[in-house]
């Protein structure tokens, strides 16, 4: 399945319609738009001029990044969306890390979500992280 990851293109309508497709709570709009501010990075996936999924990068951007809302539309699982989004992510961080230095990576996994992430080199310690060195 072809797809595209797009920076900085998720709207809060967007975000909100991927949350409830797959199962998570609604959001007042105002809090969405706010965290879409202040976020690091956005990505989201697309398919014919559809957005399928999305994942953000939130943290300091120079020693804790965290992935969020990874989220691809349940319809669109199981095609590599997901794994384009996280790599995409990775590879964004890669490149905004300093040489030299490493940096901390971490994310909340859903339930059952966890070996998806582990493939990726995170690992279960007190929630998913990872390290990535320069």
């Amino acid at each position: 399945m072809e797809f595209q990851i797009l920076e900085n293109k998720l709207t809060p309508e967007d975000f909100i319609r991927l949350k409830v497709a797959t199962g998570f709570r609604d959001r007042p709009i105002r809090q969405v738009e706010k965290a879409l501010d202040n976020d690091l990075l956005d990505v989201v996936a697309v398919i014919n001029d559809e957005i399928v999924g999305m994942g953000r990068l939130v943290g300091d951007g120079v020693l804790y990044w965290y992935l969020q809302e990874i989220i691809v539309l349940p319809e669109c699982q199981g095609k590599g969306i997901g794994t384009g989004i996280v790599n995409y992510l990775l590879q964004y961080i890669t490149e905004h890390t300093e040489k030299g230095t490493f940096t901390s990576v971490g994310l909340t996994a859903a339930q059952g979500k966890e070996t998806f992430y582990e493939r990726f080199g995170f690992s279960k310690s007190n929630g998913m992280n990872m390290y990535i060195e320069k």
